[in-house]
This record gives C-alpha cells, structure tokens and sequence, in this order.
C-alpha cells in the first residue's frame, strides 16, 4: 500500500467537511493551507566543538479564534509536511473543544536519543532566538510533543524571557510546575480520551466495567489509557504493543507491570504469562475498545474490513485513512476520531496559560473536572451533528471545528 502524505490526507478530510458544509471555493481555499510557515536553521556548537546546522520549522496554521497553539516534535524524520499536517489537526482541535486558541506546529530534524544534555540546551535555546520575534504569549505558545519534555520547555521559557528582557511564563506550556507549569498535565491526552469513551459508551450502551480494551502504543498517552482504563472504569486490558512487538493475554493485564517490563526490556514483547503478537494483529483483535495510540495510518484500506471494536478511541494523531473512515462507518464502528480524542492534552495547555496569565495555580481536582466539562461537551457537539446530519463522527468533528473557525474569521472581517 503506497503511503498516504499526511497533509494531503488533512487537506482531504477538510476537502470532505467543505462538501458537507458547501463552502465556496474562496474559503476553502483559505482552510485548506497554512497562513504562515517559518523554515529556519538553526546553528549549533557540538560537545566536540564542530559547528552543526539543524532545520527546523514552525507553522501557524489559523488564528481566527485566537493566538496559534501547537507542539515542537524532535524527529530524525519530521517534515514539514507533517508539521502542517499537526497544525491543521491543532486548528480544529482547539475549535471542537471550543477554547479561544488557533493550530500551530513546530518541529526540529534530529535524533535527540543521540544528543547530550548541553547539545539539547543549545538546541533548544537555538530554536527560539530563530522564531522568538514571531512567537509569544499573545501570538504562538508552543508545548512538548513527540521527543520534547518539560525541561527542553523550561530553556526554551527562559531564552524567550532572556531575549524579551522580562519573566515570560505563559510563552510555553508543558513546563516542569516550579516555572509555571500546571498540575494534570502529563496524562491530560489519555485522561480526556477516557472522557470522550465514557460518553461513546454511554449513548452505544457499552458497559466499560466489562470492556476489553487494546492499546496500540505504549508510550506517554498509551500507558495512561491503559492505567485509567482500568483505574477509572475497571476495563480489562488484554493487549497492548509498542515498536518492538506486543503482548496479549485474554485474562487481562497489569499496565504498571507492563511499564517496568518496557522500563528494563525497551518494549513490551516478551512480556511474562502472554502471547507475543504484532501491531498489526493488535489492530484485529477482538475486543471492545481499540485505542491506537502511536502512527498515523495504522487502519487503512487494506485493513479496516478486518478491524472488530465497537470504539475506536484515536489518542495517535492521523491513524486512520480517510478510505479506511468510510469503511468502518458502514460496519458500524464508532470511531472518536483523533483531534477530538486527543484534545485533552491542549486543553489543559491552555488551563496552564490561563494560571500564567493570573498567576494562580489550580489544585489537580479543579484541572480534571474543568477537563471534564470541556470533553464531555466536545464529543456530544460531534456525536449530534453526526445523528442531525447522517455522517461519520470525523466528518462530524470537521463540521463542527470548521464552522467554529469560519464564523470567527467572518465576525473579524477577514472573509
């Protein structure tokens, strides 16, 4: 199967809702690209004392509904037309859960596993003097994402504080909590994912006291789904994998056992008491709830006949096919699609943000249940469009970001 671009799978699934919606041809053609990319490089100084350039990109997709939010990814294989991909999902994302934010992305090309601390600092820091004029508190507040944590957050915060002559806390989210950041936050993505299952079961009648559940990913968002599966509704795990194969047992399994095996073995295959099976039959198992939670295009055309959930909750970004949408929509599968499923993480960004910009800091308590509302709203504002209108919950979310989106940039003049 020949591999789908994922921007030009975004633009597609936006094409879709532009049908549903009958937009004229002049807004479409302002959603479907970015309003601004930014393509820099980025010098820096190597522990052995050579001096190496990096690439790396920021793109603000649309900040009708307010300033540009999104993530910087470290990837030996990140492309500019993945970083567009994420900051056309940031977009709607913060539009179907309806905070006044816009879509951004960021991303550097490197291999961080290989760099040492100082070599990350100076990287970091290298990053912002290259985009700092273009980002800010009030303009494009990045975050972690796919190999950045919060201490490659807190130098970049202090550089953009260093360069911009004062404290500025709210620049970034995802900071460790002694600099601004918020509690709730590392299993914010996974923990409003279960929101959302919890609705979809509900109106499916779906008792996730007695669900199974697989999890395709075992990384930060993977291993919370697991965790507060379990914790929060008493589901049985009964696989789960990551990028070195999977474990299945039918008895259920134990995450936290899991996640010290992965700890000391660097994957979860192998894992005692269990059957070793692939991703791919991970994805085809039988089970009640299927949560991937790692690649994009992990259910396609070629698999998607063979996909047995009854809930697809996608905590992954871009995993599933807009081919692939179609076919499990007509076999009855209830697909939370990902930009509504993941959206607790930039929702609890911009929780952290509001603290900054107050400096009052909220209890863990306040954090979930403010989630809570916002989730639990999101996917009953999705789940009704799609029964008023008869299609598919993905096109469902895009209708509802979307119109969100238009009727801010109308309101402003700019269409």
């Amino acid at each position: 199967m020949e591999e789908l671009n994922v921007f030009a799978m975004a633009q597609r699934q936006f094409d879709e809702s532009a049908r549903i919606l009958e937009l004229d041809n002049s807004i479409r053609g302002v959603l479907r690209v970015p309003k601004r990319e930014i393509v820099v490089n980025i010098p820096v100084r190597m522990d052995d004392g050579t001096l190496r350039i990096f690439l790396g990109f920021r793109v603000q997709y649309n900040d009708a509904k307010g300033p540009t939010k999104g993530g910087i990814r470290f990837h030996p294989l990140e492309t500019i037309d993945t970083v567009r991909a994420l900051a056309a999902w940031m977009t709607w994302k913060c539009a179907v859960v309806d905070i006044p934010l816009g879509g951004a992305k960021g991303g550097i090309i490197c291999d961080p596993k290989v760099l040492s601390q100082g070599e990350l600092e100076r990287l970091s820091r290298g990053y912002v003097q290259a985009v700092w004029p273009l980002i800010g508190p009030e303009k494009d507040i990045p975050a972690p994402d796919v190999y950045t944590n919060p201490q490659i957050m807190a130098w970049m915060m202090d550089e953009y504080s260093r360069l911009s002559g004062m404290n500025q806390f709210g620049v970034i989210t995802g900071k460790p909590l002694q600099v601004g950041g918020t509690k709730g936050r590392i299993d914010a993505t996974a923990r409003g994912g279960m929101f959302a299952l919890r609705e979809a079961a509900e109106v499916l009648g779906l008792e996730l006291e007695k669900a199974t559940v697989a999890v395709q990913g075992f990384g930060n968002a993977g291993y919370y789904a697991a965790h507060l599966c379990r914790d929060m509704f008493g589901s049985r795990i009964v696989a789960v994998s990551d990028s070195g194969g999977g474990a299945y047992n039918k008895e259920g399994l134990l995450p936290e056992a899991l996640y010290e095996y992965k700890a000391k073995s660097a994957t979860v295959s192998g894992f005692p008491e269990c059957r070793q099976i692939s991703n791919e039959e991970l994805l085809e198992l039988d089970v009640d709830v299927l949560i991937p939670a790692a690649l994009e295009n992990v259910i396609n055309e070629e698999n998607s006949c063979r996909i047995n959930a009854r809930i697809v909750a996608e905590l992954a970004n871009g995993p599933t096919t807009p081919e692939a949408d179609s076919v499990l929509h007509e076999r009855g599968v209830h697909v939370i699609p990902d930009f509504l499923c993941n959206a607790g993480g930039v929702t609890v960004s911009y929780f952290e943000m509001v603290q900054n910009f107050s400096m009052y800091y909220w209890e863990e308590e306040e954090i979930n249940l403010q989630l809570d509302k916002k989730m639990t709203a999101a996917y009953h504002s999705v789940y009704n469009a799609s029964r008023e209108m008869g299609i598919h919950m993905r096109h469902a979310a895009y209708v509802v970001s979307v119109k969100r989106v238009i009727e801010a940039m109308k309101l402003r003049g700019w269409i």
